[in-house]
């Protein structure tokens, strides 16, 4: 026989020590996600507005042009890569990628260049700007890089453009980390919903309010 007053069993109810565990588990994790995600979440969210606000954001472009002249023996090497690379997208030579660092103070080792008959082209795409390097077979080679701003700068960072693979890895560990806090706050509120009579109406409104206004206003 059950004690006087007992309506539950350990089939349909969580023992108290069992669910005191599982609490504290969910606080660690929600705590540890949370500290994590703290300085990720401020970028995203303060980029996340002025990317919404793009169009209102003022940005003046600063561009810088170099222009040099290639030495003839490399000269002579890019006419005859050229020649054998039309339409083709393969890395600069190494000593033309040598040079091209030298003399314009960028990184173009190992990077894709689009060849023709008659010049190299090597774009240098980066987070709030852009640049590109040509070199022709005629010797003459011109550099341009394009500076966009820092908000530009973070707004591309929060999209990952042009922000290499390791910056592509925080984003998606950074990804994981906000569903870990989510999904937890979600069940810690579950468990406090019978003393927090507002939590379920709350939550509602934060899965229908967006779902609404998509509905009616996102055309």
């Amino acid at each position: 026989m059950h004690p006087t007053g007992s309506t539950s069993s350990p089939s349909t109810a969580l023992p108290g020590v069992r669910r005191a565990t599982f609490l504290r588990q969910l606080h660690q994790w929600h705590w540890i996600s949370s500290a994590l995600c703290l300085m990720a979440m401020l970028l995203f969210a303060v980029t996340g507005f002025t990317l919404n606000h793009a169009s209102q954001i003022e940005a003046k472009p600063a561009v810088t042009r170099q222009k040099a002249t290639l030495p003839p023996a490399l000269r002579s090497q890019i006419e005859e890569f050229a020649a054998g690379h039309a339409d083709a997208n393969v890395p600069l030579p190494a000593p033309l990628a040598d040079w091209a660092e030298q003399t314009f103070s960028v990184q173009v080792r190992g990077v894709r260049a689009e060849w023709s008959e008659e010049d190299a082209y090597v774009a240098l795409p980066r987070p709030g700007g852009d640049a590109w390097v040509r070199i022709g077979v005629d010797g003459n080679a011109e550099f341009e890089a394009t500076d966009r701003g820092w908000i530009s700068w973070l707004n591309d960072m929060h999209k990952g453009r042009n922000a290499g693979p390791v910056w592509g890895w925080f984003i998606d560990i950074f990804a994981i980390a906000c569903v870990v806090f989510c999904v937890t706050g979600f069940l810690i509120l579950k468990y406090h919903a019978a003393n927090r009579p507002s939590t379920w109406p709350v939550i509602g409104l934060g899965i229908v309010l967006p779902i609404v206004l998509a509905l009616l206003f996102v055309h």
